[in-house]
């Protein structure tokens, strides 16, 4: 079907890539739908993995938890997401996701906007942070976690 008059994804639809952090299922990007404001993932997070701190320079983003449960920090706040839950990410603001449990995570990220204008778009997303004090110290005492990479 032509990318243009999609309106429905199916799980053979989302174009998959592995990060570093997690097998991404892409849903709505401009390689899928013929989107305007919205992206959307849904990542599949293996136990004891992460996607360490960094931010969205100019993306507002929402976490929504389906599978699991998700160690979420925004800023130096955190939380234990579970299924139906979700946390809210300003643009601009340090946050990172964490799977120290025995099962796999499964959540969606969705990002605003899709489209940047060139000279924001030149900007590294995400910009990664977590060698950063005090970023790279933040979890001192909690369980470690691994990428991919």
């Amino acid at each position: 079907m032509n990318v243009k008059e999609r309106r429905f994804v199916t799980a053979k639809d989302a174009v998959q890539f592995l990060s570093p952090w997690t097998l991404e299922e892409w849903m709505c990007r401009s390689d899928v739908v013929p989107n305007e404001q919205l992206l959307l993932v849904r990542a599949n997070m293996d136990p004891m993995h992460c996607h360490p701190f960094h931010y969205h320079p100019h993306r507002e983003e929402i976490i929504y938890v389906v599978y699991g449960r998700a160690e979420q920090w925004v800023g130096e706040e955190h939380r234990i997401l579970r299924p139906g839950e979700m946390a809210h990410i300003p643009p601009g603001i340090i946050h990172a996701t964490y799977n120290p449990h025995n099962e796999p995570l499964v959540f969606l990220a969705i990002l605003s906007p899709a489209k940047l204008p060139d000279d924001l778009a030149q900007v590294p997303d995400p910009t990664d942070v977590s060698a950063q004090e005090p970023w790279s110290r933040i979890r001192k005492g909690m369980i470690a976690c691994r990428t991919l990479s």
